[in-house]
């Protein structure tokens, strides 16, 4: 039955176990893109409604912290337990985030909510890439990947303008509740029809390597957000933290040297492929994010449009990503190669960006679409693939580990990346408002908690202040936006850099093992084939 199915697998023929595993992981994947991309136009109104203005990026931070904290232990947990109980649970702990967010009274519950919802991201992302890292080869691996990003992109079309529409004329908390469902019917989906089969082994979890690095990373992402802002850079508490988050990472590395079954084995970070690819993956997710959650905020608060407005704003890109993540999959597939598509994907994103950091208080709709439309292309050609080169070059041993340090870098990249780019927007914002505000003015917007404060973001609000007001805000916002984006020249240009060092090694045309089948005998047929 090996040969069978692995022969098939390389004749490119459809396992009906494995679409039925694919199809819980297309839902839970659906579940996690629409609890990013519905939300993102609603973050102004949002901050309007329950104040934070200064602690805009804790709501998207929150999500991603806890994420980070929890990847680095899903692979190793599901290895014990096994992928799909794991699985589920993290679709559970999602959807009960959703519920308390949906509730939220004020915004630090809120920014508790949805840490609760990253802790259930925490588990599916790093999982459903490790399940298909185990039922799939890595020659076919292209075009289940290219799918599984064209669902993220599929939902994401539908994401924006739901949320700015529900929003506009329901209220944000239904952004919330609208998960619930969805999370439902993944539950039942991966319950009756995902059979993944899984060599349980005794293990022993790196208590120590986890608790310091969530801390250190935890630490550090603190005094990012924070500096400038709260405290002083140079002032005792920023030093304190980003001196902590030091010696926790250097402690991080000492256990895990020691410890049987390290989180992040470092050895796996002597291979150059591994290492650069990870690089990569953190600069792209830290300009992705900060496309989805500060366009938006350009959107409307400089061109004046209405919350469903800057939602269909993000469509463009996404429909581009669909399309480059579905094309570069199947390329990649055909032709078992992938540096130029990873090249190309870079240099599309860069260019993107390089639109982006144009953009002013006269620009229009039309010149934020077609940037949206470049970044879009890059994206698609890249999110995925860098998991794939990874998967490649591992040990069946190390995959779900590998997966789940893949993953990290994705979130530790985007917490670090809101952390950063909220930092520019925040010192920009008070630098800039007095430029364009009559004396006092400033002052007021960005010490009050609430209501005038919200104007910044909130174009109903805008529309009732006076005009000089209103068009010294979009000034001064538009200047504080224009080092946000041209942030993300530098990154991408690091990323780009690592990704010319990845060195490009044939993919297997083998899976570790069968989708679909019960029982040990088939997790034995299909362990490792490299």
């Amino acid at each position: 039955m090996t040969a069978v199915a692995t022969k098939t697998a390389a004749r490119g023929g459809v396992d009906r176990g494995v679409m039925a595993v694919f199809a819980g992981l297309m839902l839970g994947s659906l579940i996690a893109s629409l609890n990013m991309t519905l939300v993102a136009p609603a973050m102004p109104t949002i901050v309007a409604e329950l104040g934070g203005l200064a602690d805009y990026t804790w709501i998207p931070i929150s999500a991603m912290l806890a994420s980070t904290v929890v990847v680095p232990i899903a692979g190793k947990l599901s290895d014990i337990y096994g992928r799909k109980p794991l699985y589920m649970t993290g679709v559970i702990v999602f959807a009960l985030g959703s519920a308390l967010s949906g509730l939220a009274p004020n915004f630090w519950f809120l920014v508790f909510a949805r840490f609760v919802q990253g802790a259930g991201m925490g588990f599916l992302m790093p999982l459903s890439q490790a399940i298909i890292g185990d039922i799939i080869s890595p020659r076919e691996r292209g075009k289940y990947q290219g799918m599984m990003g064209a669902s993220f992109g599929l939902a994401s079309i539908v994401g924006p303008a739901a949320g700015g529409f529900i929003t506009q004329y329901y209220s944000w908390r239904w952004l919330f509740f609208v998960n619930i469902p969805f999370a439902a019917l993944t539950l039942l989906v991966v319950a009756f029809y995902m059979h993944v089969p899984n060599e349980r082994r005794k293990h022993r979890i790196d208590v120590m390597g986890s608790i310091t690095l969530s801390l250190g990373v935890s630490a550090v992402l603190l005094a990012t957000v924070w500096g400038g802002s709260q405290f002083a850079w140079d002032s005792w508490q920023i030093i304190g933290l980003y001196s902590a988050g030091a010696v926790l990472l250097i402690a991080f590395a000492w256990f895990e040297t020691r410890a049987e079954e390290p989180v992040l084995p470092l050895h796996l970070w002597k291979s150059g492929i591994f290492t650069f690819s990870n690089i990569a993956s953190i600069g792209v997710a830290m300009t992705m994010f900060g496309t989805i959650y500060f366009l938006p905020v350009f959107v409307q608060g400089v061109i004046g449009n209405s919350v469903t407005n800057s939602g269909a704003i993000l469509v463009p890109m996404l429909v581009a990503m669909i399309i480059t993540s579905i094309g570069s999959g199947q390329l990649i597939s055909r032709t078992g190669r992938y540096k130029m598509v990873l090249i190309a994907g870079m240099v599309l994103m860069i260019a993107g960006y390089a639109l982006l950091a144009q953009l002013d208080i006269h620009s229009t709709n039309q010149q934020v679409i077609v940037a949206m439309i470049v970044i879009g292309l890059g994206l698609g050609t890249s999110m995925q693939t860098y998991t794939l080169v990874v998967q490649n070059s591992v040990s069946r041993h190390d995959m779900a580990v590998a997966t789940s340090a893949t993953q990290l870098s994705r979130s530790i990249g985007a917490a670090i990346g809101l952390a950063v780019l909220g930092t520019i927007l925040s010192q920009g914002m008070t630098s800039a408002l007095p430029k364009y505000l009559p004396a006092g003015a400033a002052a007021k917007l960005q010490t009050s908690g609430t209501g005038s404060a919200g104007a910044i973001f909130d174009p109903s609000q805008l529309a009732h202040l006076p005009n000089a007001i209103a068009m010294g805000i979009r000034h001064g916002l538009a200047d504080a936006l224009h080092p946000v984006f041209l942030a993300g020249l530098p990154i991408l240009t690091v990323a780009l850099i690592a990704t010319l060092f990845i060195r490009e090694v044939p993919l297997r045309q083998t899976a570790h093992v069968a989708a679909g089948r019960r029982g040990s005998a088939a997790e034995g047929a299909f362990s490792e084939q490299v």
